[in-house]
């Protein structure tokens, strides 16, 4: 991957955080009455219910620098992120957090319709539209979420890949990001650069407006996500969190 092209920065590869596998989790830090992106752990075992992913069949040929960074991202989690996180939550008003939440939920759309074109899928392209058009106008730039009737999807570079018969590749855990694979990362990869190339065409951002940009969309994910290191009650975390990972990613592209 080529992770030095002029328009993604270093900071926003860190900062801009997609924790996938949010199943695996207790309660997650949300603002009274707000639901997490993903379903908590308990959820994850309907997930995987029916579906036949022996644990053994996924590729995990990096399985030593997986598990390094698997404990590296627990530390980072428990010491930087949450901490941050749940001091954005103490010192930000209820209605403007939320007002920022439906912000870049919004912009999250906006990757949502570009792959669900790629994806020729006219059902996804429509409502994705209706709720950018709707929550852009009449939402104040997203910041009420006025679509919150039209059904939304997330779709990524990834899912568009398996859409079109790419496989997953070898599991991969990246740097804060938390469980990906080769498909999925480098689909990552190419969804943060090509909405870097749509910000920056629609916007003039200094240096630290974009920082700040980064940090609070990175707190906000961070905030609504309900996935929680070692909380599992499973022995073996790593090898459960990989299947979770495997057959939502499984599920995603199906779908």
């Amino acid at each position: 991957m080529n992770i030095t092209c002029k328009r993604l920065y270093p900071h926003t590869l860190v900062l801009t955080v997609v924790l996938a596998l949010s199943a695996c989790s207790t309660a997650p830090i949300l603002p009274e009455g707000e639901d997490p992106i993903e379903p908590r752990f308990d959820a994850a075992r309907v997930l995987i219910a029916g579906v036949e992913t022996p644990a053994d069949a996924i590729s995990d040929p990096w399985e030593g620098f997986n598990r390094s960074m698997y404990r590296f991202n627990y530390r980072f989690d428990k010491y930087v992120f949450l901490p941050a996180a749940k001091g954005y939550q103490a010192i930000t008003p209820d209605f403007l957090e939320k007002g920022i939440h439906n912000f870049f939920r919004n912009l999250r759309d906006i990757t949502t319709l570009i792959n669900s074109i790629l994806q020729l899928s006219p059902e996804k392209t429509a409502h994705t539209t209706t709720r950018l058009v709707i929550n852009s106008t009449i939402g104040l730039l997203g910041f009420i979420n006025v679509a919150h009737d039209v059904p939304r999807s997330d779709e990524d570079f990834g899912q568009t890949l398996g859409h079109w018969g790419v496989g997953s590749g070898p599991y991969l855990v990246l740097p804060i990001l938390g469980p990906s694979s080769l498909r999925d990362g480098t689909g990552t990869l190419v969804d943060r650069i090509v909405f870097s190339e749509i910000r920056d065409e629609a916007l003039d951002l200094e240096t630290w407006q974009e920082w700040t940009w980064d940090i609070l969309n990175a707190l906000d994910t961070r905030a609504y996500t309900a996935f929680r290191y070692y909380e599992t009650g499973s022995p073996f975390e790593y090898e459960w969190v990989r299947l979770l990972y495997t057959t939502k990613r499984q599920l995603d592209v199906e779908r």
